[in-house]
């Protein structure tokens, strides 16, 4: 029987998928708040750059996969691209809607999506962006093959994600913080140390940064590269769809 990581854990992969939403569900509210916590702010640099490696311009169609607060959209808004908010969690999508009344962003569209099956025809979009979410997915091979599929020719995929630190003093004071700190923020600021305990150790199941630059090649992509940042703490990936 096939399984796949929760965590540490081994599960079956629709345990994973109930098992992902309940955690979103249970941080939704105060999912950027505690991202602020827990990278001391400089989530919103990360995004800032990512968003300025995705290039994104007036008249382009871009798909924002697991967007649901709305960071990543609005930013890419701004740029005039047109921008689908796709996400698996309905909190998450209401938390986006929610903020993007409050700020008077319109023109965006909110779409409960599956990454591994998305309801998208082929070649509707001129990018595909994906910022802390791919390491919740089940099949990140399906989740990648979609993301291909929804890609016009030319269209580019970028994807923002916690990796493998490779600078060594600094690995071991994050493994600490991270491990140990971290679920303790969590149950201090949301009420929740086991769903930030969860999102720890899925970074460290996620694959390192080569790896997955190889699993984003085998899904299709092309002129594929990774941008470490602060040592591979959390890494930009792209790719090309030709």
């Amino acid at each position: 029987m096939e399984k796949v990581s929760f965590g540490y854990e081994d599960v079956d992969p629709r345990e994973k998928t109930r098992r992902v939403g309940d955690v979103f569900r249970s941080v939704a509210s105060r999912y950027d708040l505690m991202n602020d916590f827990m990278s001391g702010g400089m989530h919103r640099l990360w995004k800032d750059q990512f968003v300025r490696r995705v290039k994104p311009r007036s008249g382009e169609s871009i798909l924002d996969m697991a967007g649901g607060t709305g960071d990543i959209a609005f930013r890419m808004a701004a740029k005039g691209a047109s921008v689908t908010v796709a996400d698996i969690n309905d909190e998450m999508l209401k938390v986006g809607i929610e903020r993007a009344k409050e700020r008077g962003i319109s023109g965006l569209v909110w779409a409960e999506e599956n990454a591994e099956t998305l309801s998208f025809s082929d070649k509707s979009f001129d990018a595909y962006t994906i910022a802390f979410g791919i390491r919740n997915v089940t099949h990140i091979d399906k989740a990648l093959a979609e993301a291909h599929r929804v890609l016009k020719t030319g269209g580019r995929f970028f994807c923002l994600e916690f990796s493998t630190v490779t600078w060594p003093g600094f690995k071991t004071v994050y493994d600490t913080y991270s491990h140990h700190l971290v679920p303790k923020i969590g149950k201090a600021v949301a009420g929740d140390e086991e769903s930030y305990r969860y999102l720890v150790e899925s970074i460290r199941r996620f694959p390192d940064m080569e790896t997955f630059k190889g699993m984003i090649g085998k899904a299709g992509f092309v002129q594929t590269r990774v941008e470490p940042i602060l040592g591979g703490l959390v890494a930009i990936h792209s790719g090309w769809k030709i």
